[in-house]
């Protein structure tokens, strides 16, 4: 008997994406690297499920809700939830408290606790595994249930893919049949009545109202033509500026490389290729990827020279030690006029502009250690002086 293929929405939008990148993520079974959207979204996901588990009594109360935000949080790194820097991260930590305490205001206590909160099952129809993640079901009555599913990007869409996906297990999930029947024990069929979309950041929810029959057919054909390209191992790349410049797997790619990865060869650059066969080789798109490259590069090297430094200070200490390289702060004092126009006025007033030869920062500053220019007109000198101090950075390799 032929083993079902395990299938999942988030799998069929990575085939469409990309098969290539499919075959990496899912036949090669390569991780991608840490995402912070996804770090933040799992935790706000976690909470969520907190809030309303059926399993309570009553909801928590807001600081329940926050010191478990709290301990979600500080299970990984920064690194390890692909923040760039510790300073990014308690961004993103501060962005979801907010949004924990504004659901709060906006929601009351007396939410009817749903059917389930996060519920993963696996659904075997048409020769697919159908793995699913709910994150939320409430019931409605007479066999009518709510799909509500939580999104933490930027923006929030209708994506018709997903909203048929939910329909199509939630109609067919014995799981979910069978939590139905436990609050109404006369239902013989569950019907999805209402699909939607709760956008936390802005705490704003999108409903759609259930796709006709024909709809979920169509779509359900598609799904099973993807699975079958799958099974017949069609990973062809789709390579394309946008998905290609943020992939992870662009060093094992036969697009980059010239060769298909078996699953021995070690992660790499990537090369170049001749342009007919690398369609992103050419000299512009080489430019746009070497600036895009230099700028993400300097936006780094800023955030950790910020990082670094308010370590620093924080600690008190004037330098610190890597295995490799040290880390040095030095004061420094910023000196200008603060109105230069004057500053040369008294100066020709004076008879002093022929001793700077030009009106100059350096040259009217030797002034203040000229012997032959009287004591009151150095007073005077100060005065236009405006002294900025700041702090440099510098960091040196070890011998």
């Amino acid at each position: 008997m032929t083993k079902n293929l395990s299938f999942s929405y988030s799998k069929m939008g990575m085939y469409k994406e990309c098969p290539q990148k499919y075959k990496f993520r899912y036949v090669h079974l390569l991780p991608e690297k840490p995402k912070y959207y996804f770090a933040f979204g799992s935790a706000l996901h976690a909470v969520m499920e907190f809030i309303h588990n059926p399993a309570h009594t009553a909801i928590p109360t807001l600081p329940e809700a926050l010191n478990f935000l709290d301990k979600e949080w500080n299970k990984t790194t920064f690194e390890q939830k692909g923040y760039a820097s510790a300073a990014k991260e308690l961004e993103g930590y501060a962005e979801g408290r907010r949004i924990v305490e504004s659901y709060y205001a906006q929601n009351p206590a007396l939410i009817p606790p749903p059917v389930s909160v996060e519920m993963k099952s696996t659904l075997d129809i048409d020769g697919l595994s159908l793995i699913s993640i709910v994150d939320r079901i409430d019931y409605l009555g007479n066999g009518r249930i709510k799909i509500l599913d939580y999104k933490t990007g930027k923006t929030v869409q209708r994506e018709p893919d997903q909203l048929y996906m939910y329909q199509k297990v939630a109609e067919n999930s014995p799981t979910i049949k069978a939590l139905v029947q436990a609050k109404d024990p006369s239902i013989k069929e569950v019907r999805v009545a209402e699909l939607s979309f709760y956008h936390l950041p802005t705490l704003t929810e999108m409903k759609f109202d259930r796709a006709p029959d024909k709809e979920i057919f169509e779509f359900w054909q598609h799904v099973l033509q993807v699975a079958d390209k799958i099974r017949a191992g069609k990973f062809d790349p789709t390579p394309g500026e946008n998905q290609c410049r943020w992939c992870d797997y662009r060093n094992l790619c036969p697009v980059f490389t010239g060769k298909e990865y078996t699953g021995t060869e070690r992660r790499t650059r990537p090369q170049t290729l001749p342009p007919a066969e690398n369609p992103l080789t050419n000299e512009q798109d080489l430019l746009s990827e070497k600036i895009d490259r230099l700028g993400q590069l300097q936006e780094e090297v800023a955030r950790l020279q910020q990082d670094i430094q308010t370590l620093l200070e924080k600690n008190h200490f004037e330098r610190h030690f890597g295995k490799h390289f040290k880390a040095e702060l030095t004061n420094l004092e910023q000196t200008d006029f603060t109105d230069k126009q004057r500053v040369v006025n008294f100066l020709r007033e004076k008879h002093l502009l022929s001793k700077v030869l030009a009106p100059t920062k350096s040259t009217v500053l030797q002034l203040l250690q000229d012997e032959t220019v009287s004591p009151q007109i150095k007073t005077q000198l100060q005065s236009f002086i405006q002294r900025t101090k700041t702090v440099r950075l510098d960091v040196e390799k070890l011998p």
